[in-house]
Parts: structure tokens; C-alpha cells; sequence
């Protein structure tokens, strides 16, 4: 399986964070939105390789992998950020 490259990533990752910050109704700014979109990517592609040995290919795939693994993110971080205020 071959990955998108690093500007195809940016591209998914951007757009699969803003997705999941109308997903999520958070309001944050282009860059954490590329940032969760990659990590929630990086993430959800771990666990699901860990779990059945293969992940999602293709722009397709990996944007619906972002979106999910960046609303996971932002779930976590309200979850973390609700219990220490």
C-alpha cells in the first residue's frame, strides 16, 4: 500500500478536521484543524492495522479515517479537558 505524500496528507488532514469540527460543532482554528485531521488519521490507522492487519487506502479512505480518528481526538480532549476544570 502506498501512502498519499506529505502535501496530499496536509490536503486530507485540512480538510478532514474541518469536517470533524462541524462534526463536533468545535470551533477551532485552519491549523489544529490540520493537525487533528493528521493525528486522528495517524491514530485510527494504528489501531485498525493493530486490529484486522490493514487500514483504509486511497484519498477516500483516508479522509473517512481522518475524520473519525479527528472527532475521536477532540472527543478525548473534551473528555480530558471536562475532568481537570
Amino acid at each position: 500500500m502506498t501512502g498519499l505524500g506529505w502535501f496530499a496528507a496536509i490536503i486530507v488532514g485540512a480538510l478532514a478536521g474541518w469536517i470533524a469540527e462541524k462534526i463536533m460543532k468545535s470551533d477551532m482554528g485552519l491549523l489544529m484543524n490540520i493537525v487533528l485531521g493528521i493525528l486522528g488519521a495517524v491514530v485510527l490507522n494504528a489501531i485498525l492495522f493493530a486490529i484486522i492487519g490493514s487500514t483504509l487506502g486511497g484519498w477516500i479512505g483516508q479522509l473517512i479515517i481522518g475524520i473519525i480518528g479527528a472527532c475521536l481526538l477532540i472527543w478525548v480532549w473534551r473528555m480530558v479537558r471536562g475532568r481537570s476544570a
